[in-house]
């Protein structure tokens, strides 16, 4: 029987050809993402802002009264509540600030709690009331630092060790090439007004683990290639690169896709946001591997003499000693 492959063994794209326009419409992706997220923001869940949120179904509605339960939550004077549609039409999460005092006396934040969600209840009576968070503000600012902290951290590992794997220019690359994934992903959820708590940071993590791990292979591959193609030019040489690794980028892409797009259909709204993050990576570390992380060598001045060591003057004399002999 013979063996489906998706790509084939003579595959030749010309990825380089459009390194340019591609380039271009990158930066512009990450200009508009950094746009709206300092113009629209992130909808910050309440593991960074603090406060209450509150998770409600009402399940015998098409849709959940949110006009309705605006007015009847603003009306037990604990101030006026964030009501935001979230998974399906009947489904709703309520946030509020904590009650002054709630850090040095908790009884007051659950009673709160107990307060609107008995309110739901007595006014919907196909309420049902899904979860109840609660984090101090102090809390949320650590959590928040802490969680942008590991971002940032975590990309400079990545380029440490890619520069000292290979060479400082790598480095630059890898970089560059998750600076851009982790930017147009943040575009998406400021777009779309997703909540972005803590699931979402683990899923950014998630992403450029994955994108390190493409961008390795290729960057693997070219370095070899580098050693044995000394005379190519080095368009042709990250091309040939990226189509040798092309076949195993397809294939561990699209294994991740197919249980992506089952959670994203089937799996439970909890995880919602962390799966729409992860399969939107997947399609921008694939694509930043090959247009992102491999023409940026050619502007970094990447040539086969970056992996010969340097000749110092002893062992210059010292060969010439043969070569004379």
């Amino acid at each position: 029987m013979k063996l489906l492959k998706l790509v084939p063994d003579n595959t030749n794209i010309h990825f380089l050809k459009w390194r340019i326009p591609f380039y271009v419409v990158s930066v512009l992706l990450m200009a508009a993402s950094i746009a709206l997220v300092a113009t629209r923001g992130l909808n910050l869940g309440v593991d960074f802002v603090g406060g209450q949120m509150i998770r409600v179904t009402f399940e015998r509605s098409a849709e959940a009264p949110v006009g309705a339960l605006r007015d009847e939550v603003a009306k037990l004077g604990y101030g006026e509540p964030i009501i935001q549609r979230y998974g399906k039409p009947n489904e709703i999460s309520i946030r509020m600030k904590l009650p002054e005092g709630s850090e040095h006396d908790p009884a007051q934040s659950d009673k709160m709690a107990r307060t609107i969600t008995a309110d739901i209840k007595a006014n919907h009576a196909d309420a049902r009331i899904d979860g109840i968070d609660s984090v101090s503000g102090k809390v949320s600012k650590e959590l928040g630092w802490d969680a942008f902290k590991a971002l940032g951290l975590a990309a400079l590992a990545v380029a440490a060790y890619i520069w000292l794997r290979f060479e400082w220019q790598f480095g630059v690359g890898a970089l560059f090439s998750l600076v851009h994934d982790v930017t147009i992903t943040m575009g998406m959820f400021a777009l779309t007004q997703m909540e972005f708590d803590l699931n979402i940071v683990a899923a950014l993590l998630t992403l450029i683990g994955y994108s390190l791990n493409d961008t390795i292979v290729v960057y693997d591959r070219i370095r070899e290639n580098l050693k044995k193609y000394r005379k190519m030019p080095l368009p042709e040489l990250l091309d040939l690169s990226v189509n040798e690794t092309l076949a195993r980028t397809i294939v561990t892409s699209l294994s991740m896709l197919i249980t992506l797009f089952a959670l994203l259909a089937f799996g439970p709204e909890v995880i919602f946001g962390f799966t729409a993050a992860i399969t939107l990576g997947i399609f921008i570390g694939t694509y930043s591997s090959i247009y992102m992380a491999a023409p940026i060598l050619i502007w970094l001045k990447v040539n086969p003499k970056s992996f010969v060591p340097t000749e110092s003057a002893l062992e210059k004399q010292e060969r010439l000693a043969r070569e004379g002999a």
